[in-house]
């Protein structure tokens, strides 16, 4: 094992210090947390990394749990080739595991780190003491509507990203608007109600400053991102039917990037599973909405009614 960078700070008072495990599937970037306790292992979404499996995270209390962060194939320190589908993703996963001597983990995937999640608890299904999925992909996904050419020049580039810090910092309303256009299905009224509500909280402003910061340096995003695009657009619906584990679904009911119906899916054909929906959540819901606290309240509660003795 060697450290791949030192410590930075991603959300204040929260810093990451990646590290790379050598593991039979191929060398995989991880970020851990210190202190005991049982373990939740993030996994990220598109355009991320570990540094944003961490962001995702920052609602665990990690004076009760280790929060395990990866950075999936294709993003950052962990090479494409370690893993394209996500039934290779989750077993990496799982070799990492071994590779930390690991034995069971708490999951949770955000997005598109869904599937590599509902795939480690098929897979791997003595290896996870409980699920949690927030707004993740259970079937066939491909790019939203709202994301038409200007917003993937926007996100999907160094010279986009270089604009939208720029506006995240000088004009963070504007900033959001564009940023929830892509990720909500809102009337002019549910818009207006959730910028008001973003832009007079520091928590939330904190969260979408460092979230978008986990989206930069794209060109060692990029190859992750495009196979995850690539690779989602050939399914119909995961299997998730097979999963046995304690399973929390959290989905926002106006997400407009993965839609409310995945949630849906996923939550009728896992079996004893549990579910939140986020009346008005967009895609980032679980973390900046006016409803988010309640989700997050549930999820905590979820971890804590599964933890392991």
């Amino acid at each position: 094992m060697s450290y791949a960078a030192e410590h930075r700070e991603v959300l204040p008072g929260i810093s990451i210090c990646p590290q790379v495990a050598e593991t039979p599937a191929g060398a995989v970037e991880f970020d851990f947390t210190e202190g005991r306790g049982p373990v939740v292992m993030s996994l990220h979404g598109g355009l991320g990394g570990c540094d944003q499996g961490r962001v995702l995270s920052m609602w665990i209390d990690t004076r009760r749990y280790r929060i395990l962060s990866p950075s999936r194939p294709g993003y950052l320190g962990t090479p494409l080739e370690v893993g394209r589908t996500a039934e290779q993703q989750a077993d990496a996963m799982a070799s990492l595991l071994d590779a930390l001597g690991l034995d069971r983990v708490s999951v949770m995937g955000a997005s598109a780190g869904g599937p590599p999640a509902y795939l480690f608890a098929i897979r791997h299904p003595d290896r996870v003491w409980g699920l949690i999925v927030i707004d993740g992909i259970s079937g066939h996904y491909d790019l939203p509507e709202a994301a038409g050419p200007i917003t993937q020049a926007m996100f999907l580039s160094e010279p986009g990203q270089e604009i939208i810090r720029k506006i995240g910092k000088f004009r963070p309303g504007m900033m959001l608007q564009c940023l929830l256009r892509a990720e909500a299905c809102f009337t002019k009224d549910q818009m207006k109600k959730h910028l008001d509500h973003v832009v007079g909280n520091e928590r939330s402003l904190s969260f979408i400053s460092a979230f978008l910061a986990t989206m930069t340096a794209y060109k060692h995003r990029k190859p992750g991102t495009m196979n995850d695009v690539e690779q989602f657009r050939r399914y119909s619906h995961l299997p998730v039917e097979r999963i046995g584990c304690p399973s929390l679904i959290v989905h926002g009911t106006h997400d407009a990037d993965v839609k409310f119906y995945d949630g849906v899916y996923a939550y009728e054909h896992i079996e004893g599973a549990e579910r939140f929906w986020i009346e008005e959540g967009t895609h980032l819901g679980f973390w900046i909405s006016p409803n988010g606290e309640k989700a997050r309240h549930a999820a905590r509660h979820f971890l804590e009614k599964h933890r392991p003795d």
